[in-house]
């Protein structure tokens, strides 16, 4: 990107979430008020991830461009008076506790990549990417007023899915903790086809 002055390059390739998210915001930390940070990475989630966490910290975020497999994106760190401290969703729900659930056909709404959906996910999870969340809420509008345990590899990435579906009006949004990462229970794979 030439229509700037990259200030520093952090190299997250080969990580997948939440890793990206934890450097950028020490690499972030770490710099002055209006310096530039390049993000390299090769984790397909890191494009919404890195864009949803710039905007709920104030940061500005200048964009995103994929070359050969690779995402480049680009912050700016927010002047102090533009900075917002970083949240977490408060409803948060154990993977036992889920677990338990599963007789009940619990709405489960699983926001990893397609790839990591297909390799293993909890029977009956719908999957919406969180990166396409946004633009497919309709699909999940008839569950507006119903608890929707939502999922991904380390509650990292449906935590920030579980805010954007507060924010919507998604009153009983839970964060299933800690994710996949620690499912013990049953798991489905897709068949490749």
């Amino acid at each position: 990107m030439s229509a700037y002055t990259v200030d520093k390059t952090l190299d997250c390739k080969g990580l997948s979430c939440p890793m990206p998210i934890v450097r950028t915001k020490k690499a972030v930390e770490e710099m002055e008020a209006g310096k530039v940070l390049e993000i390299v990475a090769t984790d397909r989630g890191s494009v919404a991830d890195v864009k949803s966490w710039a905007i709920r910290t104030g940061h500005q975020f200048l964009g995103t461009v994929e070359e050969d497999g690779t995402f480049k994106h680009y912050i700016r760190k927010a002047d102090p008076e533009e900075a917002k401290p970083e949240k977490k969703h408060p409803d948060i729900v154990s993977n036992d506790e889920l677990q338990s659930k599963l007789m009940e056909q619990p709405v489960i709404l699983d926001v990893r990549e397609p790839m990591e959906y297909a390799f293993g996910h909890i029977p009956g999870a719908k999957l919406i990417p969180f990166s396409q969340l946004e633009e497919r809420l309709a699909e999940l509008a008839p569950h507006k007023d119903e608890e929707i345990y939502v999922v991904c590899r380390t509650g990292n990435r449906s935590d920030m899915a579980c805010q954007l579906l507060t924010e919507k009006g998604f009153k009983q949004a839970k964060n299933v903790m800690p994710g996949m990462l620690g499912w013990e229970g049953p798991i489905e794979k897709q068949a490749n086809n």
